[in-house]
Protein backbone atom coordinates (compact mmCIF):
# COMPACT_ATOMS: atom_id res chain seq x y z
CA UNK A 1 0.00 0.00 0.00
CA UNK A 2 1.27 3.27 -0.63
CA UNK A 3 1.92 6.19 1.68
CA UNK A 4 -0.92 7.81 -0.17
CA UNK A 5 -2.93 4.95 0.12
CA UNK A 6 -2.35 4.65 4.01
CA UNK A 7 -2.82 7.71 4.91
CA UNK A 8 -6.13 8.25 3.55
CA UNK A 9 -7.46 4.99 4.87
CA UNK A 10 -9.65 4.88 7.96
CA UNK A 11 -8.55 3.47 10.94
CA UNK A 12 -10.50 0.18 12.14
CA UNK A 13 -12.96 -0.01 14.95
CA UNK A 14 -10.52 -1.83 17.21
CA UNK A 15 -7.59 1.08 16.49
CA UNK A 16 -9.62 3.79 17.20
CA UNK A 17 -10.93 1.86 20.53
CA UNK A 18 -7.18 1.31 21.14
CA UNK A 19 -6.80 5.11 20.80
CA UNK A 20 -9.53 6.38 23.41
CA UNK A 21 -7.91 3.60 25.60
CA UNK A 22 -4.98 5.48 25.35
CA UNK A 23 -6.28 8.38 25.74
CA UNK A 24 -8.13 7.45 28.86
CA UNK A 25 -5.59 6.08 30.56
CA UNK A 26 -3.45 9.13 29.75
CA UNK A 27 -5.88 11.89 31.04
CA UNK A 28 -7.17 13.02 34.34
CA UNK A 29 -10.31 13.69 35.90
CA UNK A 30 -8.59 17.37 36.73
CA UNK A 31 -8.09 17.80 33.00
CA UNK A 32 -11.45 16.60 32.04
CA UNK A 33 -13.32 19.27 34.47
CA UNK A 34 -11.00 21.89 33.14
CA UNK A 35 -11.75 21.45 29.45
CA UNK A 36 -15.48 21.17 30.36
CA UNK A 37 -15.45 24.58 31.53
CA UNK A 38 -13.31 25.55 28.36
CA UNK A 39 -15.83 24.60 26.66
CA UNK A 40 -18.91 25.77 28.09
CA UNK A 41 -16.99 28.89 27.95
CA UNK A 42 -16.56 28.97 24.72
CA UNK A 43 -20.76 28.11 24.16
CA UNK A 44 -21.20 30.48 26.37
CA UNK A 45 -19.31 33.16 24.22
CA UNK A 46 -21.17 32.15 21.37
CA UNK A 47 -24.87 32.50 23.28
CA UNK A 48 -23.69 35.89 24.35
CA UNK A 49 -23.21 36.74 20.33
CA UNK A 50 -19.65 37.88 21.59
CA UNK A 51 -17.87 35.65 19.14
CA UNK A 52 -17.80 37.27 15.45
CA UNK A 53 -20.73 36.05 13.53
CA UNK A 54 -22.40 34.49 16.56
CA UNK A 55 -24.90 37.63 16.99
CA UNK A 56 -27.77 35.69 15.74
CA UNK A 57 -27.05 32.51 18.20
CA UNK A 58 -27.96 35.25 21.10
CA UNK A 59 -29.82 33.04 23.99
CA UNK A 60 -29.75 34.94 27.22
CA UNK A 61 -30.98 31.87 29.08
CA UNK A 62 -28.61 29.45 28.01
CA UNK A 63 -26.11 31.99 28.89
CA UNK A 64 -26.98 31.79 32.16
CA UNK A 65 -26.77 28.06 32.47
CA UNK A 66 -23.21 28.45 30.67
CA UNK A 67 -22.25 30.95 33.66
CA UNK A 68 -23.78 29.00 36.16
CA UNK A 69 -21.91 26.03 35.27
CA UNK A 70 -18.65 27.03 35.25
CA UNK A 71 -19.34 29.04 38.23
CA UNK A 72 -20.14 25.45 39.60
CA UNK A 73 -16.94 24.14 38.67
CA UNK A 74 -14.71 26.51 40.08
CA UNK A 75 -14.21 25.12 43.42
CA UNK A 76 -13.70 21.97 41.67
CA UNK A 77 -10.78 23.04 39.73
CA UNK A 78 -9.37 25.34 42.31
CA UNK A 79 -8.24 22.04 44.30
CA UNK A 80 -7.19 20.59 41.39
CA UNK A 81 -4.09 20.02 39.53
CA UNK A 82 -5.04 23.04 37.26
CA UNK A 83 -5.81 25.96 39.85
CA UNK A 84 -2.26 28.30 38.73
CA UNK A 85 -4.33 28.30 35.34
CA UNK A 86 -7.26 29.43 35.96
CA UNK A 87 -7.35 33.06 35.68
CA UNK A 88 -8.03 33.48 32.17
CA UNK A 89 -10.73 31.09 33.17
CA UNK A 90 -11.80 33.46 35.40
CA UNK A 91 -11.45 36.68 33.21
CA UNK A 92 -13.84 35.08 30.27
CA UNK A 93 -16.56 34.32 32.99
CA UNK A 94 -16.50 38.00 33.85
CA UNK A 95 -16.60 38.69 30.44
CA UNK A 96 -20.07 36.11 30.18
CA UNK A 97 -21.50 37.58 33.41
CA UNK A 98 -20.72 41.34 32.08
CA UNK A 99 -22.40 39.92 28.45
CA UNK A 100 -25.43 38.97 30.62
CA UNK A 101 -25.92 41.62 32.55
CA UNK A 102 -25.74 44.34 29.35
CA UNK A 103 -28.42 41.62 27.71
CA UNK A 104 -30.94 41.64 30.55
CA UNK A 105 -34.20 43.37 30.63
CA UNK A 106 -33.22 46.04 33.21
CA UNK A 107 -36.58 45.26 34.77
CA UNK A 108 -35.87 41.95 35.93
CA UNK A 109 -34.66 40.78 39.30
CA UNK A 110 -31.19 39.30 39.88
CA UNK A 111 -31.24 35.63 39.04
CA UNK A 112 -28.98 33.05 40.79
CA UNK A 113 -26.57 33.01 43.97
CA UNK A 114 -23.92 35.04 45.60
CA UNK A 115 -20.92 34.22 45.91
CA UNK A 116 -21.42 32.43 49.53
CA UNK A 117 -24.10 30.39 47.59
CA UNK A 118 -27.21 31.82 49.11
CA UNK A 119 -29.74 33.13 47.48
CA UNK A 120 -29.35 36.77 46.34
CA UNK A 121 -31.63 39.36 47.83
CA UNK A 122 -34.65 40.63 45.50
CA UNK A 123 -34.86 43.41 43.67
CA UNK A 124 -35.50 46.70 45.64
CA UNK A 125 -39.57 47.27 45.20
CA UNK A 126 -39.93 43.27 45.86
CA UNK A 127 -40.90 41.92 49.12
CA UNK A 128 -40.44 43.44 52.58
CA UNK A 129 -39.03 46.97 52.89
CA UNK A 130 -35.05 46.77 53.89
CA UNK A 131 -34.67 50.20 54.58
CA UNK A 132 -36.28 52.60 57.30
CA UNK A 133 -38.68 54.67 55.67
CA UNK A 134 -37.74 57.90 54.09
CA UNK A 135 -34.42 56.26 53.00
CA UNK A 136 -33.23 54.36 49.54
CA UNK A 137 -33.21 50.51 49.40
CA UNK A 138 -30.33 49.32 50.92
CA UNK A 139 -28.75 47.00 48.04
CA UNK A 140 -26.99 43.15 49.23
CA UNK A 141 -23.50 44.50 50.57
CA UNK A 142 -24.98 47.30 52.58
CA UNK A 143 -27.53 45.57 54.27
CA UNK A 144 -24.87 42.84 55.48
CA UNK A 145 -22.86 45.30 56.90
CA UNK A 146 -19.53 44.69 54.55
CA UNK A 147 -20.17 48.35 52.72
CA UNK A 148 -19.06 51.45 54.38
CA UNK A 149 -21.33 54.02 53.12
CA UNK A 150 -20.33 57.58 53.80
CA UNK A 151 -22.57 59.27 57.09
CA UNK A 152 -23.65 56.15 57.80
Amino acid sequence: MSDAAESQRQPSEEEVREALERELARISADDMVMESAVSIINLGARRAGLAPGTESERDPAQLHTAIEAVRALLPVLEGGRHADKLAPLRDALSRLQLAYASAREPDKPPVGKDDRGEAEAPAAGTGEPTAEPGKPDAGPAQRSGRLWVPGQ
